[in-house]
């Protein structure tokens, strides 16, 4: 990826500087949404374990680890991803959601964010080879191609079959950590999209989709992390999907619900920052 293509974090804040024991202490918080096991390690040493091939210094990879997290919540999107990508598999979570997050946010170009999106896929698929039994594995493919598909048109969306993956991708993530929020709120506007892109009754015919199901998804995830920005945009994002303009006031509403809470790091500041976009 050309470094052209990554445009600094426009809001740096020392409160989201993670340095020395300050992300250990904040990391069931930063974290909640996303069941992200912290990188001690201990942590390193069982991934070590079911592989030999991913290294054996588990006290430099677990500061290496930490240190991607660091530049993460920082907003130092490029130095996490590139430093999840020298990780291999062990730093494919942050490389993804690193990746990720900087595309929906600051790339300009669909063209580049369709690139991104499929490189992150596949960093994706490889880490599910080696580490198949991590949540996130699974539930960063599905962010990766999800993300990718909102960059298509709907017919191509559907006749590559992306929504199949999603869904396959996102179970597997919560069988494997069922208070997930993250994937509980992608697999609500899952079912969000296909209703509102071909209608209830060919979305439950066909994709198992269905309103109720996405709103009970949602749901859920507001329950496991209420403070969550992203939980709330998504929600709203859900009621114009499902409803249209019957929708709006009810989107309003949690989009000014994830525009009052203070961020605790670069992701959650993009994410208010976008939701007082809409009410703007």
């Amino acid at each position: 990826m050309a470094k052209s293509k990554w445009a600094p974090f426009p809001h740096p804040d020392k409160a989201y500087d993670y340095a020395g024991d300050r992300l250990a202490k904040a990391w069931k918080h930063l974290h909640a949404g996303d069941q992200e096991p912290f990188p001690d390690e201990k942590h390193v040493a069982k991934l070590l374990k079911s592989n030999v091939r991913l290294g054996k210094d588990t006290g430099k990879i677990a500061a290496q680890m930490q240190d991607a997290w660091r530049a993460f919540h920082r907003g130092d999107f490029q130095q996490a991803h590139d430093a999840g990508i020298a990780l291999g598999a062990l730093g494919a979570s942050v490389a993804i959601k690193a990746g990720g997050i900087h595309a929906a946010y600051l790339l300009k170009s669909d063209k580049d964010k369709l690139a991104r999106y499929a490189s992150l896929a596949e960093l994706a698929e490889d880490a599910i080879a080696v580490l198949p039994d991590e949540a996130n594995s699974h539930y960063r493919r599905a962010f990766a191609l999800g993300r990718y598909s909102q960059s298509l048109s709907v017919a191509q969306a559907l006749a590559q079959g992306i929504a199949g993956k999603v869904k396959f991708s996102l179970d597997a993530a919560l069988k494997l950590a069922p208070r997930h929020a993250e994937a509980r709120t992608a697999l609500g506007l899952y079912h969000a999209e296909i209703v509102g892109k071909v209608g209830g009754m060919l979305a439950k015919l066909t994709y198992g989709a269905s309103a109720g199901e996405a709103e009970k998804q949602l749901e859920e995830a507001l329950k496991l992390t209420p403070e969550s920005p992203i939980a709330w945009i998504e929600f709203g994002n859900a009621q114009l999907l499902l409803r249209g303009d019957n929708g709006e006031d009810d989107a309003a509403a949690a989009f000014d619900k994830a525009a009052r809470f203070k961020p605790r790091d670069a992701m959650e500041r993009l994410d208010s920052e976008w939701a007082k976009a809409q009410l703007a």
